[in-house]
């Protein structure tokens, strides 16, 4: 088999490259240079440059393209090319058309599925005293009902304390927090009047932002008490059952447009948000050089930095001195400053947890639009794992929380202050994030503390083509084999990026330390892209405009803007590429590098399975000889830590034991990595494992190859590009090639399906948590529908890529621009708007304009 796959390859070897330039006047009469041809030949050999020598292995034809230049990434040019069941009909079908179609539901380490359970602010400890009274004074509150029409003397004040006041809240979460010592006022009375140490007392109970109103969306002023009681009486709702009542009947032509709309556009601040404060306190003035400085040094020590005091400038000293000006600093008041300690957190745990539900956005990104809109550094916030982008998703997320509560946490992220309470809970969460449910907990999250995820997958236009048997029948056939079966646990197109220049064809580069192809692979042209991105890259590569190039080039596009900004500074210069390429953040040049490792993984194991099947374990094979067993704590390459080699792998990253209790410093739980112990099987012992227990190395440090000719291709994968089988230690630490191991199956948990009918294809199938709570109305489904959908539940592991198990499905390629062709040419399409949409329906156009 093997002889046979190297002759096909020794057909297919990269010619020899031929002059692109071709004097016409050196040929011979009877030959005339075809420019086509040539623009063809020279496609081609563009194409075979960007991809990895040894793509040759996987025994393609060289890469064809249809108008020149660079094409599109395919599955076989991954190594992704085998199926378990080629001999089962494919049921065919569009993946993700909807965000919807996509729905993910993490499962954590209580096997506990994640959902959203309610919209509204959290429960504080003065909300849940009132309302347990209230239940008790059940029959006051009656009293209080039959007595409305009384007058305001007969109000009942119980009545009040049932409805959680926005203001009374934040006051009562001050007070839990902030205490004001006896000390204070002793040590401040030498230097300040009554009447001044009463402000600061004020100024200090409220916190180190000053309470606010909004006035639609723009205009933000102090507020009032009375005024508490206003946004008390309108926009807290205690009770979901209040808000999808609230939901269901203010319905308007623009309301609840997925956050987009009138009044919704973008800008204003949040609560917390870190505007302008004019908030101060003065002192009388102060003669004595001496005395102003005992006031600065007893701000300092009392305060312990939360506080600032400075000369006052905005006058001039008269005769009788200078004055003081105290005021909260922005230092201080928020995380702490690098002298000054961290504000005082009360006597909350130092973590707050809440549920995330994302649409359309990477796990990495939503994290970064939370922390800006939460006031705090990236690296305190933590998940279990990464999700994908386009769907709909929901996870736990971790906030080390400093001096925030759960009360400013909800607001701030529900923009409180620009938007109301009453808003926040009736409508879709801003750009596609909204969290919920929070909580303290007293230690983090960290990436592996999860058992896997749940799918509920709508597979449209579901078909099986060219078999002459009943669909549904076929159906519960293929159904049945992955669901007994499994798939092959390939690492999914997601892993390799949606661009023409693919990411394992950078990491190639970076590991053979070749710097300068590394640069020019990651600012190459590619097709497809936005034009201002187009127009960027131009601007450097053609006329070498290095300001235009920078001013042109979107701040999303990270690693480019990275290499550009780091030849600004070397005054133009580009001798330097690995010094520009160490400015690309560390997490983003790891995943480059990962993506070759799961390329040479994939390529293996298609390897493995057109050679031997997918049914059993042969001699041959490595299985573990004990499972690895403690708690999984996943790695992402955007997060791996390159010094500590990696036991088992995970979706989209690597995994790594840990003994340590969860309260356990984060350093401390670093303890020294110990290889997990393999076994070559031969044929005494193979008919002991399954093919379930059978896993394939990744490429690096401390991993064995799998035994006989495999273990002669695994390296020969490695020599054809250029690396040292035997040396992955490279002189830039972080580029050394730790290895790792990974099932080579994968098999669904609770799997079930359902066909549903449909007509029009922008009609939702399947309803995410949040719009259930808000009160949307259910998918729409139609049982004389025109085309049949799949709508598939299943857990998969920690290790797995749904798309892979759809894969085994439907038999095509699962890359998102072949999706996106399918989706252009689909029956269906003709169908689109046939059905009239409620004003609640989502709008996908709205939610994709949140990536402009």
């Amino acid at each position: 088999m093997l002889a046979a796959i190297r002759e096909r390859e020794d057909d297919d070897r990269e010619p020899t490259r031929s002059p692109k330039r071709i004097k016409t006047s050196e040929l011979d009469d009877n030959h005339t240079v075809s420019e086509s041809l040539q623009a063809e030949h020279e496609s081609q050999e563009a194409q075979e440059s960007i991809l990895p020598p040894s793509h040759v292995l996987l025994g393609l034809s060289p890469p064809q393209t249809k108008s020149g230049g660079l094409r599109q990434l395919l599955e076989r040019d991954v190594g992704i090319s085998e199926y378990i069941t080629r001999d089962l009909p494919p049921i065919s079908g569009i993946i993700k058309q909807r965000f919807t179609d996509f729905l993910v539901n993490e499962v954590d380490l209580d096997h506990q599925v994640v959902h959203i359970k309610s919209l509204g602010l959290p429960e504080s400890k003065k909300d849940k005293t009132a309302r347990d009274t209230a239940d008790v004074s059940t029959q006051g509150a009656q009293d209080c009902d039959t007595n409305e029409q009384a007058g305001p003397s007969k109000i009942c004040q119980s009545n009040n304390s049932v409805a959680p006041n926005v203001g009374e809240e934040h006051e009562s979460v001050a007070d839990d927090e902030v205490t004001w010592d006896e000390t204070f006022e002793s040590s401040l009375q030498p230097f300040l009047s009554e009447a001044s140490i009463a402000e600061l007392k004020k100024m200090y109970f409220e916190g180190p932002e000053p309470p606010r109103v909004s006035d639609k969306g723009w205009v933000s002023r102090v507020h009032t008490q009375s005024e508490d009681v206003e946004i008390s009486e309108q926009g807290a709702l205690p009770h979901q059952d209040n808000v999808v009542q609230s939901s269901n009947t203010k319905r308007g032509k623009h309301q609840n447009r997925d956050g987009r709309g009138r009044q919704r556009g973008r800008g204003g601040r949040s609560e917390g948000s870190g505007r302008e404060d004019h908030r101060k306190v003065l002192s009388e003035p102060i003669g004595s050089k001496a005395t102003r400085t005992a006031l600065h040094q007893v701000v300092r020590k009392q305060f312990k930095g939360k506080l600032e005091s400075e000369t006052d400038m905005s006058t001039p000293a008269g005769e009788e001195g200078s004055r003081i000006t105290i005021k909260w600093s922005r230092r201080g008041g928020g995380r702490g400053g690098s002298r000054g300690e961290r504000a005082p957190r009360g006597e909350y745990p130092p973590y707050v947890h809440f549920t995330l539900q994302k649409t359309n956005r990477d796990t990495q990104d939503a994290l970064a639009y939370l922390s800006r809109t939460l006031h705090v550094n990236i690296k305190d916030l933590a998940v279990a794992g990464t999700k994908d982008k386009r769907g709909v998703t929901v996870q736990r997320v971790s906030l080390r929380r400093g001096n925030k509560t759960v009360d400013h946490v909800w607001k701030a992220a529900n923009q409180i202050g620009r938007r109301s309470v009453h808003d926040a809970v009736t409508q879709r969460g801003e750009r596609g994030v909204r969290i919920a449910d929070l909580n303290y907990r007293k230690a983090g999250l960290e990436l592996g503390m999860l058992k896997g995820n749940e799918f509920v997958i709508t597979l449209r236009f579901a078909q099986s083509p060219n078999v002459q048997v009943d669909s549904t029948h076929t159906l519960e056939l293929v159904m049945n084999s992955i669901k007994q079966k499994g798939f092959i646990n390939y690492y999914g197109m997601q892993r390799f990026g949606t661009a023409a220049v693919p990411t394992h064809t950078i990491g190639l580069a970076f590991l053979r330390s070749d710097w300068h192809r590394a640069v020019s692979l990651i600012l190459q042209v590619r097709p497809g892209e936005h034009p201002d991105v187009v127009a960027a890259r131009e601007a450097w590569l053609v006329d070498r405009n290095l300001d235009r190039a920078l001013a042109l080039m979107p701040r999303r596009v990270v690693a480019e803007r990275c290499i550009l900004e780091s030849y600004k500074k070397q005054g133009g210069e580009t001798r330097n590429a690995m010094g520009a390429l160490s400015t690309i953040p560390r997490n983003l040049r790891l995943m480059y590098i990962h993506a070759y490792q799961s390329y040479v993984w994939n390529a293996i194991v298609s390897e493995r399975v057109r050679i031997h099947g997918a049914d059993k374990a042969v001699p041959g094979d490595l299985v573990y000889e004990e499972e690895p067993t403690g708690k999984a704590e996943l790695v992402d390459p955007l997060d791996a830590d390159m010094d500590q080699p990696t036991a088992v792998d995970e979706h989209g990253g690597f995994i790594q034991l840990f003994r340590e209790s969860n309260n356990a410093p984060r350093k401390a739980r670093k303890a020294p990595w110990v290889p997990p112990r393999v076994k070559t099987l031969t044929t005494d012992d193979a008919h002991n494992y399954s093919i379930f227990d059978v896993i394939m190395p990744l490429p690096g440090r401390d991993v064995e190859c799998p035994g006989g000719p495999l273990g002669e291709r695994y390296r020969e994968f490695l020599k054809r590009d250029g690396l040292d089988p035997d040396n992955f230690i490279r002189k830039q630490k972080e580029y050394t090639l730790n290895g790792s191991y990974r099932k080579i199956l994968q098999l669904p948990k609770n799997m079930s399906w359902t066909v549903l009918r449909y007509t029009d294809p922008d009609v939702a199938l399947a309803q995410a948590d949040e719009d259930k709570l808000l009160g949307f109305d259910p998918p729409h489904l139609s049982e004389d529908g025109k085309f049949m959908a799949l709508q598939i539940n299943m857990i998969l592991g920690t290790a797995a890529y749904a798309t892979m198990a759809l894969r085994e499905l439907t038999k095509t390629e699962t890359s998102s621009h072949f999706q996106t062709e399918l989706t252009q040419a689909s029956e269906d399409q003709q169908f689109r708007g046939t059905v009239i949409l409620t004003a609640d329906d989502p709008e996908e156009e709205e939610i994709a304009e949140m990536e402009k």
